[in-house]
């Protein structure tokens, strides 16, 4: 999914105002830890190199985190994201969760 508004990790936009904050948004994945790609990643481990099955399990959570977020500022009317930020926990044992988070605010480019 696809959202027009735009995500930063700057407190500022080079050429742009904020001209409204409408505050703190988020979104979150939760994603659990499969057998199959266990037996591979422990596989991996024992020759060496990237663990590819959890680098794709991970890409694809911080992906579902960031249009999580991105909806909830759309629904608040911004249309922008800065200071976006990831942080990652441990849910249970085999399952973790990875949040974005950042400031929903409105710009305009500047005169």
């Amino acid at each position: 999914m696809k959202s027009d508004i735009h995500v930063f990790t700057l407190e500022q936009v080079p050429n742009h105002n904020v001209v409204k904050v409408i505050g703190l948004v988020r979104g979150n994945a939760v994603r659990a830890r499969h057998l199959g790609r266990d037996i591979l990643a422990g596989l991996r481990n024992i020759v060496g190199g990237e663990i590819m099955e959890y680098t794709k399990l991970m890409a694809e959570s911080r992906e579902q985190a960031i249009d999580r977020m991105t909806e909830e500022a759309k629904m608040l009317g911004a249309n922008a994201i800065i200071g976006a930020r990831f942080t990652t926990s441990m849910v249970s044992q085999g399952a973790a969760e990875l949040l974005a988070f950042g400031t929903a605010v409105i710009i305009e480019e500047s005169k």
